[in-house]
């Protein structure tokens, strides 16, 4: 044999780089487990144990008022009902309104940087308490959304020791009040990320927390923010996103992305800050292959204009129909360009996203619905014919080559399904059974069908 003398020290050194890719690289979270649609964020000073289901109950008389019908929700948001299909948007209509009435919020961030500013201490302070004993009671009362957690103000200088501060007090009172408790998928939200020792920083103290009150190491997690330009290029020429979130010791399973901040940061004005602007394609680019084949879960921003008409009725008093319309349009025209935003996220790859305001959330679930529920029939026949051609193909003695492909396909219904855009009896058109579809592997599926 012509490799006989070194074919087994060159596959033992290559087996060592392989393990140790597969250690770097382990796989997304999602296939295992549910990302959220969105994070809601919304000030520490206004968070309640009620604030997700309240939240529900504004979308859906915002839903009332401006898309009680699903033509009126397709042309909402900018779509020619007739020309995409009322079977569509009846689906999309009825879903919408289901969600919101049945879990309205995926994952809440109770916020003390933007959405709360600067505060006096003893202002903070209190609402450090006050917002852990209303999570406390969320938990109790099962009021609380799927995902929660806490956005402390950023680890730079000016602001470490307040973050740090807030932090301490918000999970020793929960933790008291719990009894050592953390609710389902909590997480610390990280802002305006500079350096990785600002993540290994927080990594050493969630780690204190967990010796002092008993709980399994790394129970406590946290997702970083990225809004400034320094981590998409540091002063080397390299993305140092990768090193950030390795400091964090396996702790880091989020990262999000701040179009506004970090569209500031490289000196664009305000009219040209837009989500959907070059300058934050290519950031999130470089976030996402930073990122690929990690379990850190990437999230796109949000639309910073709020669907609020400006003309309210006074007690006692109706409003006009001139006031109803211009309610109407103003509401309308910025629901549009959240959908807008929304489907370039989901086109690129983004499967979340932030929201800021319950009329919000109605955009949110519909563009997601829309978007799976157009590509349901193409990418289901795509599916069923790539295990059909992967059987002929292995028939006729053919090397099939083309499971990413499949993956992929599959991935579109996982997704679909996850969010509630497509049930799971729908996606029994793709050919595939229940159990193949929740086995979440295209290569499995071949395998148990003796394809491969």
């Amino acid at each position: 044999m012509l490799f006989s003398d070194v074919a087994d020290g060159v596959k033992g050194r290559l087996k060592e780089a392989n393990l140790n890719f597969n250690r770097r690289f382990p796989g997304d979270r999602h296939p295992k487990g549910r990302q959220p649609v969105h994070t809601v964020y919304g000030g520490a000073h206004l968070f309640t144990a009620r604030t997700a289901r309240k939240m529900g109950e504004i979308a859906l008389r915002a839903m009332a008022e401006y898309a009680p019908d699903p033509a009126a929700l397709a042309r909402g948001l900018g779509m020619d009902p007739a020309h995409s299909g009322q079977d569509l948007w009846q689906k999309v209509h009825a879903r919408v309104i289901g969600k919101l009435t049945s879990e309205p919020v995926e994952d809440f961030r109770i916020d003390f940087e933007d959405g709360y500013g600067n505060r006096p201490d003893a202002e903070e302070d209190g609402h450090a308490a006050a917002t852990a004993r209303e999570v406390a009671l969320g938990m109790k009362e099962g009021t609380l959304p799927p995902f929660t957690g806490i956005r402390v103000k950023p680890f730079n200088q000016e602001n470490i020791d307040r973050a740090v501060r807030t932090l301490d007090i918000f999970l020793d009172t929960l933790l008291q009040e719990t009894g050592n408790r953390l609710p389902p998928d909590f997480v610390v939200t990280l802002p305006k990320i500079t350096v990785a020792a600002q993540t290994r920083a927080l990594a050493e103290l969630l780690s204190e927390v967990e010796k002092k009150r008993g709980l399994p190491r790394n129970s406590i997690k946290f997702e970083i923010m990225v809004e400034m330009p320094q981590i998409i290029i540091d002063d080397t020429g390299r993305s140092p996103l990768r090193q950030i979130v390795d400091a964090g010791d396996g702790r880091c399973v989020g990262a999000h992305f701040g179009s506004y901040d970090y569209t500031a940061g490289c000196q664009i004005t305000a009219s040209s800050q837009t989500m959907t602007s070059p300058v934050c394609d290519f950031a999130k680019h470089v976030l996402q292959v930073s990122l690929a084949g990690t379990p850190v879960m990437i999230s796109d921003g949000a639309t910073n204009v709020m669907p609020v008409g400006p003309h309210r009725a006074a007690p006692g008093t109706a409003l006009t129909a001139q006031q109803i319309a211009e309610n109407r349009a103003i509401v309308h025209r910025a629901w549009q360009l959240s959908y807008q935003n929304i489907r370039h996220s989901l086109d690129t790859g983004y499967y979340q996203g932030w929201d800021l305001h319950p009329a919000q959330l109605p955009v949110r679930y519909a563009a997601m619905y829309a978007y799976f529920l157009e590509g349901f029939d193409s990418v289901s026949e795509r599916l069923k014919g790539f295990v059909e051609k992967a059987a002929k193909a292995t028939l006729l003695g053919d090397v099939f080559d083309d499971a990413a492909t499949g993956q992929g396909l599959l991935n579109f219904f996982l997704r679909g399904i996850s969010c509630g855009a497509i049930t799971e009896a729908e996606a029994l058109r793709t050919g595939l059974t229940l159990d193949e579809i929740r086995a979440r592997s295209f290569l499995k599926i071949l395998r148990n069908r003796k394809i491969v």
